[in-house]
């Protein structure tokens, strides 16, 4: 799909004290940086805890891990639901309490969040206590059963709430109304890590380490958990993320970490001492994920929460023979979702819809997020895509473009269409929903009228945001450390982008559809850097009638064999003027 390379609005420089390069001053400042204070990420700095609802769940859990209570964790089957779920779990465990252990719905036989039949299969462990992480804000009817059962239930939540929020004991969740914790960006595993570091206080008043003999907890030994839930659920990364993230980094990179961890980083090839930010995402992130997209998501809790490094190694091969099941299921569901794209196109080019609704019978439900992520990124339209759930009911999960709250959208399709959704929840950026098969078309429709309703044509258009021009002598190995260890990059604090014209000296096919290249600044030939595009059109590249190219990209580092060159990670490649 063709883009629009569009350059960021110059702004002021923020004047630093400290020496800093005046291209990284820039990018900092034109990422909304307004003092230097800002990019010191310790610990002391993080918001402090005034949290709604957390003095009572703090209460209840004090009072729990006291009276040796049983505790059942219930998580989501992602990489968030999965860190919070392992967080929780071992920091109650460090705190003293014997009797807790983790539930996670099976997305084929429970769907997500906490219903009143995951609720029958915790009760079979007679609970005194259920503590929902990332999940919980909806979940009316299961913290009503729940409670029925005599079953206390605390809420650890950072989804959007709808008009109602369950009766549970306590909720802890930054985005319901009046709770006054400035960052309303945290995962669902930073959420929970407030509530264990309030917990901890709360019993070292009571005394409770001293009188119990337990070693009080470190909980800063957490952060590697909350680091990765934090960016592999793509969630903003304000400051306050930004310092979660940080420190958790700065622990792997010591090779302080947890072994299921440091062993999901040997499977994926990646070294503890030069991660990033990003590889959570792309290599941790993933394999994780896989275990709640394919089986259970169990296996990737326990890998966490796993303390001997041989067994850790096992669970993490097993996570990446699941990955690469998922690859290939999730390749075979493209194919088939562009042939009907492209039907639509031939048609009529005009014709595809502003908001894209996908279904096929066979589709894998657990897949359907990731396909609709890749449909979202080559169309740049908001999409939804739908899997058969059986009993006439099909689940959706959707992914948006920026400017189009897919979340609030579907609440006002509910509101026109009250007949066609029967749950849904989410984010500004994805979503989740249910309705029945037959209703689909209607669904369809009114979606489309939606995103019409809320877009213009422009808003279709695909742009990548650079950061500018680099300077020829800013091709160095020096700036681009700076670049990597400037971070912690992620969503809303965006990895530098650059963009420019180069003579193309080489190009060839690497790995099907990966394109090497070797790049010039002048048609001389002078200061060669390579670069590389991943997942390119084949039909379009290798061109042989291509001499420049104007390429959107970022600064990287690429080690091969011993030596350690400057290359491009080419995130858009278009012909230039020959």
């Amino acid at each position: 799909m063709q883009k629009t390379i569009r350059r960021r609005d110059s702004v002021q420089p923020v004047e630093f004290q400290t020496a800093i390069h005046p291209l990284l001053q820039r990018i900092y400042s034109a990422r909304g940086v307004q003092h230097e204070r800002e990019l010191q990420y310790q610990l002391a700095n993080l918001h402090k805890p005034n949290f709604k609802g957390l003095a009572e769940a703090v209460s209840l859990l004090a009072d729990a891990v006291v009276a040796q209570a049983k505790i059942i964790i219930v998580g989501d089957f992602d990489a968030d639901g999965a860190t919070s779920s392992a967080l929780a779990v071992l920091a109650l465990r460090a705190m003293g309490l014997h009797n807790v252990d983790f539930l996670v719905p099976n997305r084929f036989e429970y769907g997500y969040g906490l219903t009143p039949e995951i609720v029958a299969v915790a009760a079979a462990q007679q609970p005194d206590v259920i503590i929902t992480v990332d999940n919980g804000i909806s979940s009316i009817d299961g913290v009503l059963a729940a409670r029925e059962l005599g079953i206390a239930v605390i809420v650890t939540d950072h989804h959007l709430p709808g008009s109602e929020l369950p009766e549970a004991d306590a909720i802890v969740n930054p985005n319901q109304p009046g709770c006054e914790f400035p960052s309303k960006n945290l995962a669902g595993v930073g959420v929970i890590f407030y509530v264990m570091n309030a917990l901890r206080a709360e019993l070292r008043q009571m005394g409770w380490f001293a009188e119990s003999g337990i070693t009080e907890p470190n909980m800063a030994s957490f952060l590697d958990l909350v680091a990765l839930g934090t960016v592999a659920d793509v969630v903003p990364l304000d400051y306050n993320n930004r310092i979660l993230v940080a420190q958790g980094l700065q622990r792997i990179r010591a090779g302080v970490c947890r072994p299921g961890i440091k062993a999901m980083l040997e499977v994926s090839g990646k070294q503890a001492n030069k991660l990033v930010a990003s590889d959570f995402g792309f290599a941790l992130g993933p394999r994780l994920n896989a275990a709640g997209r394919l089986d259970d998501m169990s296996l990737g809790i326990q890998c966490l929460m796993c303390e001997s490094e041989n067994l850790a190694r096992e669970m993490a091969a097993q996570l990446d023979e699941l990955n690469r099941d998922r690859k290939a299921i999730e390749t075979g569901m493209q194919q088939e979702a562009m042939t009907m794209l492209q039907k639509t196109l031939q048609a009529d080019a005009e014709s595809l819809p502003w908001g894209l609704c996908l279904f096929d019978e066979t589709w894998h439900q657990g897949v359907i997020g990731i396909l609709a992520s890749r449909i979202k990124d080559k169309y740049h339209r908001p999409t939804i895509v739908f899997a058969d759930v059986g009993e006439g009911e099909i689940k959706g999960s959707a992914r948006s473009v920026p400017g189009f709250h897919i979340r609030d959208a579907l609440d006002a399709v509910a509101a026109r269409h009250p007949e066609l959704l029967q749950k849904f929840g989410g984010h500004a950026m994805a979503a989740g929903m249910s309705l029945m098969r037959a209703n689909f078309p209607a669904f369809a429709q009114a979606f489309d009228e939606e995103v019409r309703r809320q877009l213009t044509t422009d808003d279709l258009q695909a742009v990548v945001v650079s950061d500018g021009a680099l300077a020829a002598q800013d091709f160095s190995l020096h700036i681009a450390t700076q670049l990597r260890e400037a971070g912690p990059w992620g969503q809303h604090f965006p990895e530098p982008v650059f963009d420019g014209e180069f003579f193309l000296v080489q190009q060839k096919l690497v790995g099907e559809k990966h394109l090497k290249m070797t790049l010039a600044h002048d048609a001389h030939g002078q200061q060669l850097v390579d670069a590389i595009a991943f997942n390119i059109d084949p039909t379009c590249w290798p061109n042989s009638q291509a001499k420049k190219v104007r390429v959107a990209y970022k600064l990287d580092i690429n080690e091969f064999r011993g030596n350690t060159t400057v290359q491009l990670l080419v995130d858009y490649l278009e012909l230039a003027a020959q």
